[in-house]
C-alpha cells in the first residue's frame, strides 16, 4: 500500500489533513443522522444551531458567528428554508437585510435533536478525543487564535516579503 503522503508531508499539509479529517468526522455524523431517520446535511445543523442559540440572524451575522463565508451560509439558508426550517424576513429599516429564524418544524427538530440525536453525536467524537493525549479541542483553540493573531503569509516572512 502506498504511503499516506499527506500524513508523511506533516505540517506541509496540516490544512488538507484537518479537512480530511472533517469531512471523514462529517460523513459519519452523517450515517448516524441517517441511520435516526434526519434528512438534514450535517454541515447544515450548524446553522440552525447558531440561531436557536442566537435567535434571528442576517445572513452576515450567521457568517461571523459560524466562522464561514456570507455565499455560504446564503446557500445554505437556502437549501434549510426549502426544506421548511427557516424562515427569512426582510428587515422593516433595511429591506435589504434578511433575518432568518426557525420555522415551527425547524425548532422541532432542534428539539429533538438536542434530545437524541446531538448526544450521541457529541458521545462518539468525544470517545475519540478523550483517548488522546491531551485536550484537542484546547489545541484547536490555540491554533485558531494564533493563525488569528499572525497568519501563516505573515508567519512566511521571506515568501510573502512580510506583508501583513
Amino acid at each position: 500500500m502506498a504511503d499516506d503522503i499527506v500524513r508523511v508531508l506533516g505540517y506541509l499539509c496540516l490544512g488538507s489533513r484537518l479537512k480530511r479529517i472533517g469531512e471523514q468526522v462529517q460523513a459519519d455524523t452523517q450515517r448516524i443522522m441517517k441511520h435516526m431517520d434526519v434528512e438534514l446535511q450535517a454541515g447544515q445543523y450548524p446553522l440552525l444551531a447558531a440561531i436557536d442559540r442566537l435567535g434571528p440572524l442576517s445572513v452576515g451575522e450567521l457568517s461571523e458567528a459560524l466562522g464561514v463565508t456570507q455565499p455560504g451560509v446564503t446557500r445554505a439558508a437556502g437549501l434549510l428554508a426549502e426544506a421548511g426550517y427557516l424562515t427569512a424576513r426582510k428587515e422593516k429599516d433595511d429591506q435589504r437585510i434578511r433575518r432568518l429564524s426557525l420555522t415551527p418544524e425547524g425548532a422541532a427538530l432542534i428539539a429533538r435533536s438536542k434530545q437524541e440525536i446531538w448526544p450521541v453525536i457529541e458521545a462518539a467524537v468525544r470517545e475519540i478525543c478523550d483517548a488522546l493525549d491531551g485536550s484537542l479541542l484546547e489545541r484547536l483553540d490555540q491554533l485558531e487564535d494564533a493563525l488569528k493573531e499572525k497568519p501563516l503569509h505573515r508567519r512566511a516572512g521571506k515568501a510573502e516579503g512580510n506583508h501583513p
